[in-house]
């Protein structure tokens, strides 16, 4: 007798895809002479009448806004269209006092492009963008949790934004996170926007959807996401919540979420609006942006490199996949830190290169991410450099150990510490590994009248009591013997 096979969430396939809004990091907003960096600023101190909406305001557009996008563009693999407008897009809620936002519907600055990460079978997988279009963000409401009222903080209207919309073609919520901060890499070096995510430079929503066929299923949006953390875990949700309404034998209701982060949770907001309901018309006030091929070249003259390229040079080095990521964040941390410039140096051989690597990965960058070094100081490329070469030609040479290598590292980078010969100072500070056999073997006769058990031991073939008597000898000379040579003179003297 055939039985019905139980469903499980292996049968359903999601489809994802992810709009983020990017601010763009120019001085002032999209349409008005206003600063554009109210982070540490009153509520409503960075405003005029055009962000107000006051009758008979006029926008003017922000040249340097499209010269952002316009990079975005390239970065996002494509170009800026050649014409492009702005569209009204009408909906009323106190943070939008004009009752439209002045978008980009029906021509948007940016077609096509591509973002590309690392999918769930491991191999690189390119993620196609719908588009991209400038708009001006909204202000922004609070709900205190006492009273019955909101509060209206307008500092962030009219703010310039770039919202990326993807096709849906991630499957996953780790596709999701990589996605996100791919997206946010590319932004960073791309130049577009200080992505803070904490101030909400950059935002995510989120649309999900269940199948167990080709056809898609009906998405959610969860909007306002600020962290990477958050796309993974509000797409984990949705897909599990989605799966156990189908499975009751009720239907997906499609509408807009919110993401509680203190019961990782998405919670229902309102229903979703079509594009009729926002009643789109042209923007009679801004003309639209017509880009020539001198605008679009000088465009593509200032793009530096970028996160694959990066990775591509750091990888023909011999890094690590697992170094490079981390490395390509952690320059992000100061914009003089200068890491992958010092490991891109051509005078650097790979072994080098390697070695660096690792004590950049191991040592500095934990150390500057540490509260108490989390605003210290950053030496300039080339005295990093110089620093970096010399540390390791005297870790490799044998005369400093791997835990001195640190030290004198965080000495020279954090301390001030400017010697002019670095192998001197390391000398002078007592980090240079004591490698004189005479004053070596002095340490290691005493080592063994004291130890006595242990070397005799030795003497047995118990070698795993030599690891115990290098030890006292380090203890001994302060950890400044040379541990091969003790080793060896230890073995000489206890097998004779």
């Amino acid at each position: 007798m055939a039985t019905n096979k139980p469903q499980t969430a292996s049968d359903y396939t999601p489809t994802i895809g992810i709009e983020c809004h990017v601010q763009l990091k120019t001085k002032t907003k999209l349409f008005a002479a206003v600063d554009n960096d109210a982070r540490e600023s009153d509520p409503n101190t960075h405003i005029s009448h055009i962000c107000l909406g006051m009758p008979g305001a006029l926008p003017v557009l922000n040249k340097e806004a499209v010269r952002l996008a316009s990079k975005a563009a390239i970065a996002l693999n494509t170009e800026a269209q050649t014409l492009s407008a702005f569209d009204r897009k009408h909906y009323f809620y106190p943070d939008l006092p004009k009752g439209y936002q002045i978008t980009q519907q029906a021509h948007p600055i940016i077609v096509g492009g591509s973002v590309s990460i690392i999918g769930d079978d491991g191999n690189t997988k390119k993620i196609n963008l719908e588009r991209a279009h400038l708009e001006e963000d909204a202000g922004k409401n609070t709900h205190p949790e006492v009273g019955d009222y909101s509060l209206v903080d307008l500092n962030r209207a009219g703010t310039p934004l770039l919202e990326i919309v993807s096709k849906p073609e991630l499957k996953s919520a780790q596709e999701a996170r990589d996605y996100a901060h791919e997206l946010y890499l590319l932004m960073r070096y791309a130049g577009v926007s200080d992505a803070d995510l904490y101030h909400g430079n950059m935002r995510f929503d989120v649309n999900v959807s269940i199948s167990k066929s080709e056809a898609l299923g009906t998405r959610t949006e969860t909007k306002n996401l600020n962290s990477f953390r958050s796309v993974e875990k509000a797409v984990e949700y949705e897909v599990s919540r989605q799966i156990a309404v189908l499975e009751s034998g009720d239907k997906v209701i499609q509408e807009t979420r919110g993401w509680n982060d203190a019961k990782q949770k998405t919670i229902s907001q309102r229903s979703k609006e079509e594009a009729h309901d926002y009643r789109y018309f042209p923007e009679p006030d801004v003309p639209p942006i017509r880009l020539d091929e001198s605008f679009l070249e000088e465009v593509r003259q200032n793009i530096p490199q970028m996160p694959a390229e990066i990775r591509q040079a750091l990888s023909n080095r011999g890094l690590t996949e697992e170094h490079i990521e981390i490395l390509l964040e952690a320059e992000l941390d100061s914009v003089t830190v200068g890491y992958l410039e010092t490991l891109l140096d051509n005078a650097l051989d790979a072994d080098s290169v390697t070695a660096i690597a690792n004590m950049m990965v191991q040592t500095e960058i934990p150390k500057r991410r540490s509260e108490e070094l989390l605003n210290a100081p950053v030496l300039d490329t080339a005295q990093r450099t110089v620093i970096y070469t010399e540390v390791t030609k005297l870790a490799r040479a044998g005369s400093i150990s791997s835990t001195n290598a640190k030290a004198l590292l965080q000495d020279l980078l954090f301390s001030g510490a400017q010697p002019k010969n670095i192998e001197a100072y390391a000398q002078q500070q007592g980090y240079i590994q004591l490698s004189d056999t005479s004053e070596l073997e002095q340490i290691v006769d005493e080592i063994i009248t004291e130890n006595t058990q242990a070397a005799e031991d030795v003497r047995s073939g118990e070698m795993k009591a030599i690891g115990f008597l290098v030890g006292c000898a380090m203890k001994k000379s302060h950890g400044q013997a040379n541990p091969a040579l003790i080793k060896e003179l230890l073995q000489k003297k206890l097998s004779s």
